[in-house]
């Protein structure tokens, strides 16, 4: 490890030979301390100065001066001290980590120049590089720290990084949003030796793909990961001009639970009327997302009417909430910080939007007649929510859901009185995404304790496509 030797340190201890050397030594209190702290600049001008203008002996004055010299030369020792600790990070680091979405590489390459420090890293997984410039890189003392913004879902998450540093690694805690930690060594290499420790060598090369441009975990796919259904036909989203189509507006509603009104989008079918009860839906949308994604992403309008025309759909209301339960809704440039509004929206949802949609529309209010579903975040949300309030939902679907759903047993504890009450839950995902993990584990844990669902596995990745194919399909196993 290298250490800066400030000119604080070369001056201090030029004072203390000038001192053994000669007790008449002086230092002119008008000159700049420069690097010197003013502690131990006023120091050694009070104490150099009171030798002066004591009468002793030259026999007292070297004693004297001797003390002093000790004094001062401890307090060098304690610059030397915080010196060692003004590491130098500069050259290169290696990390390889797991977290809740699969193993990860990245080769760190950090400069120091003039007290200021820059950082990037080619991550690479599964074959994908990934080129990222660290934010905020500030390094005090022994301890660093710096910011890498990853692109999702066409926003910016925010990871924080903080490491100490010691003898050739680092010790970093990788904080991404309020969905993660995680905690890594990241080793030094020397220059020579990067490439031959990049994960593209043959070793690498034989570990399981992840999704396209990096994204999430290893992919692993079992038996049990197969299509349970053929894609939709060709043309099942486009819109029709020969058929009846329903209404699609936004409306605000109170939230009690946020403290403010709130927005959401909401789909009544063709020929909706007061004097009917209807079933609801509520669709909710990923981390990036809000009360328009799913209509960007599969023009839920545009599928129902196409369904219902063809008589495959019961004619439904969908609702399509903001999940992100705070003031201040919108994903903005860190969408992963949104993360806790995210869990907070249990209460919005059950407490204010599910009221509203009743007392607006003419919907039935039992169980049978709700279902809830949602894309990645929201698919988490969807199993977090619903499983866990099974008097309120009887039909539930996790498309492609992400790290934010809680653990099978914590969803379903009890097998046998889900098996009662469930209509249908229904989990999908693509066979190129990298979050397939955890939906694999769900369908796993639910196969093993015998509680019936469907798993469907298509060619797809964590993208639109997925996720407009399978609400096509959950649509139309709903409320019958």
């Amino acid at each position: 490890m290298k250490v800066q030797i400030t000119t604080s340190l070369i001056r201090a201890s030029a004072v203390v030979s000038c001192l053994a050397a000669n007790p008449t030594f002086t230092i002119d209190a008008s000159h700049p301390t420069g690097t010197v702290s003013p502690k131990l600049y006023g120091l050694m001008t009070e104490e150099i100065n009171h030798c002066q203008h004591m009468n002793l002996s030259n026999y007292s004055r070297k004693a004297f001066m001797k003390k002093t010299g000790m004094i001062l030369l401890g307090g060098v020792i304690g610059l030397l001290a915080s010196a060692i600790h003004a590491v130098d990070i500069t050259g290169q680091s290696r990390a390889e980590f797991d977290t809740q979405i699969g193993r990860q590489n990245y080769p760190f390459a950090f400069q120091v120049s003039e007290a200021k420090v820059t950082g990037n890293a080619t991550a690479e997984v599964g074959g994908q590089k990934r080129e990222v410039e660290f934010q905020e890189a500030k390094l005090a003392g022994d301890t660093l720290r710096f910011v890498e913004m990853l692109k999702f879902q066409d926003n910016e998450v925010r990871i924080d990084y903080r490491g100490k540093v010691a003898d050739n690694e680092i010790k970093l805690t990788r904080k991404v949003g309020d969905i993660a930690t995680e905690e890594f060594v990241a080793k030094r290499v020397e220059a020579g030796a990067a490439a031959t420790a990049s994960p593209t060598n043959a070793a690498a090369g034989n570990r399981p793909p992840r999704g396209p441009r990096g994204f999430g975990g290893p992919i692993v796919l079992g038996p049990d990961d197969k299509p349970a259904f053929d894609d939709p036909p060709a043309g099942f989203a486009a819109k029709r001009n020969d058929i009846p189509h329903g209404e699609l507006e936004i409306i605000e509603y109170d939230s009690k639970t946020v403290g403010t009104k709130r927005k959401m989008r909401v789909y009544t079918p063709p020929g909706y009327a007061k004097d009917k009860k209807y079933p609801v839906l509520y669709l909710l949308h990923g981390i990036g997302g809000d009360e328009t994604e799913w209509q960007r992403f599969a023009t839920p309008d545009v599928l129902l009417d196409n369904l219902i025309a063809d008589g495959k759909a019961v004619p439904m209301i969908i609702v399509m909430p903001n999940g992100r339960a705070q003031k201040d809704d919108r994903a903005g440039p860190n969408a992963m910080a949104t993360a806790p509004a995210f869990a907070k929206f249990e209460r919005d949802l059950l407490d204010d939007v599910i009221p509203a949609i009743q007392s607006r529309y003419s919907t039935y209010t039992n169980r049978e007649g709700r279902a809830l579903a949602g894309l990645s975040m929201g698919g988490g949300q969807s199993l977090n929510f619903g499983l866990t309030h099974l008097n309120t939902f009887a039909w539930i679907g996790g498309f492609s859901s992400a790290p934010n759903t809680k653990k099978p047993a914590d969803l379903v504890p009890d097998p046998a009185s889900a098996k009662e009450k469930l209509k249908l839950l229904w989990l999908s995902c693509g066979n190129k995404d990298g979050l397939i993990n955890i939906s694999q584990g769900m369908h796993a844990y639910l196969k093993e304790k015998g509680v019936p669902h469907i798993w469907h596995v298509d060619g797809n990745g964590h993208d639109a496509t997925h996720w407009r194919n399978s609400l096509w399909h959950f649509s139309q196993r709903i409320f019958k």
